[in-house]
């Protein structure tokens, strides 16, 4: 009977630790105990070790695949899945275009439990099991979402109160009333989301972070995307009562309550020094999307690029997201391929594959406090991990070398690294199995 204790896992193993350090086995055994990591060991020594208690009804070879922690995806809205692939525009006009009409649709219950269902197992497949997700206005598509989404996620019905189509626009009250009763139902789970400072006033903005706060809720929105969206931003605020001063996006934020070592930031891309002096007094993070942030004939919004390293510079933590639908496709590999990609081509250096892992799984974990039992591979840790199979012929030096050879390939087919993932386990469960 002790063998049955144990789940032995054998493969390549990639395990994140930070920005420039990803542990490599070329030939390693994972070892699982009721769900939780309880060794991770070069397979010759963990043969040795654990030979008493290998059996063949424990024990799995992946042959020549990866295996690394599953994915946080720190930013994505999964109402816009119909829109992920449409043609972009600028932010605004792609919002008013494509995303709001396809949003309205979610106020039928049963087309938003239809859609949630697929969804979730749609993401589950490629390799994400947490993050931060954004909702449509409505109650019922957001209780789809949390009844659906297999893993560790906060996710918020947005908030839209001005500035936005007749049929997403909720009265102030409303919307907080609806706030207060998501939070008693959900608690952690629910991520108070006002859409951004265009539909949300400062009022619902206040109020609501003041919940959240008490309840120890996430906050999440979206900040200084493009210079358009700044300049319409405080062309409002100027007209705001207590806000005529203000000299920045972020700064109406600050004033709303909205910052804090709870609040999630999509974006960031186009911020000033004061701005990111700020977000790291506040302890705010920022997430970085940059395959929807990447240039339209990419299938992106051609909102800019992220300046990484003043981000870090500045002490401010982040993470990678998908933004589903300004970005194409769900799989963070395309967001991590995106993201070095694009760095490479104007001469930033830096930007690494491991580094890119580090920020599509760790850090994600560690901004949403679950670094204690999640996102990597450490001794009692839950067994969240993915697998990927890696043709017979590359043979990966390190963990850059084995990203590389795994993401590379798929640069010009980029749908195919939404399938590429064949295994994904959540604490110890096997919650997606290709066929």
């Amino acid at each position: 009977m002790a063998s049955q204790k144990y789940f032995f896992y054998k493969g390549i193993f990639l395990n994140p630790l930070d920005d420039s350090n990803c542990e490599f086995l070329s030939e390693g055994l994972l070892v699982v105990k009721k769900g939780k990591i309880k060794n991770l060991l070069p397979y010759a020594k963990g043969l040795k070790k654990y030979s008493q208690e290998m059996t063949k009804s424990n024990t799995k070879d992946f042959g020549h695949a990866l295996v690394m922690p599953g994915f946080f995806d720190m930013h994505f809205h999964w109402v816009q899945d119909d829109v992920r692939e449409m043609p972009k525009d600028s932010l605004l006009e792609w919002l008013e275009k494509y995303t709001f009409p396809t949003e309205m649709k979610y106020a039928k219950a049963p087309y938003a439990e239809k859609k949630a269902k697929t969804f979730f197992k749609k993401l589950a497949s490629t390799g994400t099991i947490g993050g931060a997700c954004y909702s449509s206005i409505h109650e019922n598509a957001l209780h789809s979402a949390m009844t659906h989404a297999k893993g560790e996620f906060v996710i918020g019905n947005v908030l839209m109160n001005m500035n936005s189509p007749k049929e997403l626009t909720q009265t102030n009250d409303a919307s907080l009333k609806l706030t207060q009763k998501l939070i008693k139902k959900y608690g952690d789970r629910h991520c108070f989301t006002p859409r951004f400072a265009i539909t949300t006033p400062p009022e619902v903005m206040s109020k609501g972070s003041e919940m959240a706060d008490k309840a120890k809720c996430f906050k999440q929105t979206h900040l200084s995307e493009t210079p358009a969206e700044i300049d319409f931003v405080l062309s409002i605020y100027k007209k705001i009562p207590g806000f005529e001063k203000v000299q920045s996006y972020t700064e109406i934020y600050e004033k709303s309550g909205m910052l804090g070592k709870r609040s999630l930031m999509g974006h960031g891309i186009h911020l000033s020094d004061k701005e990111l002096k700020i977000l790291h007094k506040t302890k705010t993070s920022i997430i970085h999307c940059p395959t929807s942030n990447a240039p339209i004939k990419d299938k992106g919004l051609g909102s800019g690029l992220f300046d990484f390293k003043k981000l870090e510079k500045a002490k401010v933590s982040w993470a990678m997201g998908s933004d589903i639908g300004g970005g194409p496709f769900l799989s963070m590999f395309d967001v991590m391929r995106s993201y070095v990609d694009q760095n490479k081509k104007k001469g930033v250096k830096g930007a690494t594959f491991v580094k890119a892992l580090y920020r599509s799984t760790l850090a994600g974990a560690e901004i949403l406090g679950l670094s204690k039992h999640s996102g990597n591979f450490a001794k009692n840790k839950d067994a969240n991990f993915i697998v990927v199979p890696l043709k017979a012929s590359l043979k990966p030096k390190n963990a850059e070398d084995a990203l590389k050879k795994l993401i590379d390939p798929f640069a010009r087919s980029r749908q195919n690294y939404d399938s590429l993932v064949t295994h994904t386990c959540l604490k110890g469960t096997f919650i997606y199995k290709g066929k």
